[in-house]
């Protein structure tokens, strides 16, 4: 299982934990109360700067996956 599922909506990507750690990571890193977050603990991110985040999460240790595919970022 891995930690972040990432889930393409569009202009909005939406970060599904999956596990405690990711939990813990989402909620130190971005917070239910940064802007508009209905589907807590899932994060609402515009596409702007989901690659940062994602960036961070990996860095931090996490693993991530989209459309049940589990992948690497590469520096840019």
């Amino acid at each position: 299982m891995t930690d972040i599922t990432v889930i393409d909506g569009g202009s909005v990507i939406l970060l599904q934990p999956n596990t405690p750690e990711a939990k813990k990571w989402l909620n130190e890193n971005i917070g239910q109360d940064n802007g508009y977050q209905p589907y807590w603990p899932t994060v609402a991110c515009e596409r702007n700067y989901v690659m940062d985040t994602l960036y961070g999460a990996q860095e931090d240790g996490l693993s991530m996956e989209v459309n049940g595919q589990a992948f690497t970022l590469q520096p840019a």
